[in-house]
């Protein structure tokens, strides 16, 4: 037994020997290393940063330092408030309102309304824009004006785009003159744009909803129809909204109704 052990371990150290003398002849050598620092490196040069806080010396320091402040929350601003004072609340309104009636969930998605809405915005806003950089931009990087005067200059435009769009409807402008506890105005430069602008937001959600409404009653009409019939065929188990949304997409389709849409909302900021 002693002999068969024995002989099982050398034939087993026979076998594995030229194994391993193979495998350490086929590992690459690991290339030999210096710890030693060239002479040319350079350490790594981080710049001083220096951060002083004083104290204005006169008024004219502090208006600056008002003014810069007042001028980087109009810059944060910015977005909400051509949103706001543009015709562009009223476009995305109608044209969510579009997508809602023709029974649509996903498409066209709400980024590509809110893209439509945005480039029929600045055609018909341009030559409101093209006013304002002709009367205060570019006369400000000139240096012909103070930033004051072309804040003023800026604001003539758009007060008087506004004003064109509420010259029916008035109602507005005296319900926040009268919250703000301030006379009847008798021109429009009595108006303060702090007013102006509200006034002007909530009409132009009044006149969105209204086009909205106009827009709906069409496509109720067809959900109607089209539930009465599959009542009566005793379908009722069938969502009436999937039969009528083919119906739906084929007459607005039929009566070019993208066209018709942006034809009427030109011509409803356009008098």
């Amino acid at each position: 037994m002693k002999n068969k052990i024995k002989a099982i371990f050398l034939s087993a150290v026979l076998f594995i020997s030229p194994v391993m003398l193979f495998a350490q002849s086929t590992t690459p050598s690991a290339p030999q290393g210096t710890t030693e620092m060239r002479n040319d490196a350079r350490p790594l040069q981080v710049p001083n940063i220096a951060v002083q806080i004083t104290e204005p010396r006169s008024g004219n320091e502090v208006a600056f330092s008002v003014r810069l402040l007042l001028l980087l929350t109009i810059l944060t601003l910015a977005p909400s408030i051509l949103i706001l004072v543009t015709c562009f609340l009223r476009f995305s309104i109608v044209l969510d309102f579009i997508k809602r009636a023709l029974s649509l969930q996903q498409v066209p998605p709400t980024a590509v309304l809110n893209g439509i809405a945005f480039f029929m915005t600045i055609f018909i806003m341009w030559p409101t824009f093209s006013k304002m950089y002709d009367n205060s931009l570019k006369p400000l990087s000139d240096g012909q004006i103070g930033i004051e005067e072309a804040y003023k200059k800026a604001e003539e435009p758009i007060r008087d785009f506004m004003f064109l769009q509420m010259s029916d409807d008035t109602s507005y402008i005296k319900t926040f003159m009268s919250m703000a506890k301030m006379e009847k105005p008798k021109n429009k430069s009595d108006v303060p744009t702090y007013i102006l602008i509200p006034a002007y937001i909530i009409h132009e959600l009044t006149i969105a909803f209204k086009i909205g409404i106009l827009l709906y009653i069409p496509f109720i009409i067809i959900d109607m129809v089209v539930a009465s019939i599959l009542m009566a065929m005793g379908m009722m188990m069938l969502p009436p909204v999937q039969i009528s949304m083919p119906f739906k997409l084929i007459l607005f389709v039929l009566v070019d109704g993208w066209g018709l849409l942006t034809q009427q909302l030109f011509l409803s900021v356009i008098h």
